[in-house]
């Protein structure tokens, strides 16, 4: 997931990040390797740790306590003490405001080691990741801090001589697993609303980002955040993470990554207690530009919209429909803004726009969805090729002649990777938007507000941006459909997740109305 606050293009925030460039990167000191949980931070059960890698270089950043079934165990009985005895559902809304908001000063005030921390791990931008990552974790933990005395029920107009009344009461344990794209947003945007609704906390960070997770379940004691109320436990999906999913004192999960996990979530939950299971899964999100578009906003936005953070994001508009009647312009606007784009290290070059894929897992991924792309047919607009001596880096790549049966216009393949395509109508141009499985997210670009409106009720995705992308907001619901998955983040809709609703039913005898 990825987001801008108070703005309409992607590249805004990085954009004004970079302004005036940017002082050599200093290398943070590694302070958090630990468990942490019950307050403190503790060795894996069984001693084990893994290394988290610098995907500049290949290089280890540190090694990690490895936490698997018997560590889950030890957070979620922290987490259930302190939900079932403890002070946290039990103080007002206002009072765990009040801590949220100090948790959200922290952050800010840390912002700079944070950013430090999360670049180093995750090959990002530390400006871009300063005022879009940490800035969206802060912005997060405020506005459900606003939320948290702002959870109410509703009086029921029963139908016979009854008083009835809803009662929105925290569900209890959440099982948290977050992805290594946006490791502090998510953080912030899944544990943000947890909190406000008086849960407690599990989470798992993605092997590849544990650090920023551990650094900021710190900053959530130094801010008052009760003992147990946020455990972390780093670690691998297969353990770990199905540990999550399977236990049965976890009362729900929130699981962002790919749909094959996810369903791998949905069984467990089956198989274990029937924990309710809220899912942000893939996506192949297409972006629509008509004729009378902006050619020149039109193309930042194509770009943007696909090569943000390296293109490891789950809404990248990686299918790309284009008018017929400009579609050779756009495509040689296109080719000419791209040899601009400079693919680097984003540490230490201020003028980089895109830094290296997470991993060599990741990076091989990319490569062979490229590899796939040209023996189907598809052409090279640009890239296609590795570059760089060392470390995950990959040439942004954009490729014409795409077919919708080909794989690539049809896998998710998170990286740098642009299908073009080109349409006649706006029945056509729909059509082909929802030929897919996916429904995170959609693109248009027009003038015509009636057009805009068209598509905007026609294309089924639970987000579409009209002249913007990656327009995403702590007060906007953000989340998907089809096999994209289902509940939201971010809104007000995202403290559904972790509130039950009990109805109260009493006789009513004597009264004077009904």
């Amino acid at each position: 997931m990825e987001s801008e606050r108070n703005g309409g293009g992607a590249d805004r925030p990085a954009e004004e990040a970079l302004k005036g460039g940017a002082p050599p990167f200093e290398l943070p000191e590694i302070r958090f390797t630990k468990l942490f949980i019950n307050g403190s931070f503790v060795d894996a059960v069984s001693g084990r740790t893994f290394e988290t890698r610098d995907p500049r270089t290949g290089d280890v950043i540190a090694t990690v306590a490895e936490g698997d079934k018997e560590d889950v165990d030890l957070a979620v009985k922290a987490a259930r003490d302190a939900f079932d005895h403890g002070e946290w559902p039990r103080m007002s809304g206002s009072e765990r405001g009040r801590i949220m908001t100090r948790f959200a000063d922290l952050v800010e005030q840390h912002g700079g080691e944070l950013a430090a921390l999360e670049s180093l791990d995750a090959g990002k931008h530390p400006g871009v990741t300063r005022a879009v990552d940490i800035g969206n974790a802060a912005g997060s933990l405020r506005y459900f801090a606003g939320a948290a005395d702002k959870i109410h029920g509703e009086t029921l107009k029963m139908g016979r001589q009854l008083q009835g009344y809803t009662l929105r009461e925290p569900l209890g344990v959440a099982g948290l697993i977050i992805p290594w794209n946006f490791p502090t947003t998510m953080f912030g945007i899944k544990v943000a609303p947890a909190l406000a609704a008086g849960c407690t906390v599990v989470l798992k960070p993605a092997e590849q980002t544990p650090l920023s997770a551990l650094y900021l379940a710190d900053l959530a004691k130094q801010a008052g955040v009760p003992d147990g109320v946020i455990n972390v436990v780093p670690g691998f999906g297969p353990t770990a993470g199905a540990a999550i999913a399977s236990h049965m004192n976890v009362d729900m999960v929130s699981f962002t990554g790919s749909t094959e996990v996810g369903r791998l979530i949905m069984e467990a939950s089956a198989r274990s207690n029937l924990k309710p299971v809220f899912l942000e899964l893939g996506g192949k999100s297409p972006l629509i530009i008509f004729d009378d578009a902006d050619l020149d906003m039109a193309v930042e936005l194509a770009v943007s919209a696909n090569f943000f953070n390296k293109g490891e994001a789950c809404v990248a508009a990686s299918r790309v429909y284009v008018q017929e009647s400009i579609y050779d312009r756009f495509e040689k606007k296109l080719a000419e803004r791209m040899k601009s784009w400079v693919v680097g290290d984003p540490l230490n070059d201020p003028r980089v726009d895109q830094g290296p894929q997470v991993d060599k897992a990741q990076y091989e991924r990319v490569l062979s969805y490229i590899d796939r792309g040209k023996r189907e047919g598809g052409t090279l607009l640009t890239g296609g090729r590795p570059c760089g001596q060392k470390g995950y880096y990959i040439e942004p790549t954009v490729f014409t002649n795409v077919k919708e049966d080909m794989i690539i216009a049809k896998e998710e393949i998170f990286g740098p990777v642009m299908c073009l395509m080109k349409f006649e109508t706006v029945e056509e141009a729909i059509a082909r938007a929802n030929a897919t499985p996916y429904g995170l997210g959609a693109g248009v670009v027009t003038r015509d507000l009636d057009v805009a409106n068209q598509v905007v009720r026609s294309v089924r995705a639970g987000v579409v941006w009209v002249n913007c992308y990656f327009a995403i907001s702590s007060d906007c619901p953000f989340g998907g459909r089809k096999m994209s998955g289902f509940g939201k983040d971010e809104g007000m809709h995202a403290l559904d997740k972790f509130l039950a609703v009990k109805s109260v039913v009493t006789p009513l005898r004597g009264s004077p109305w009904m």
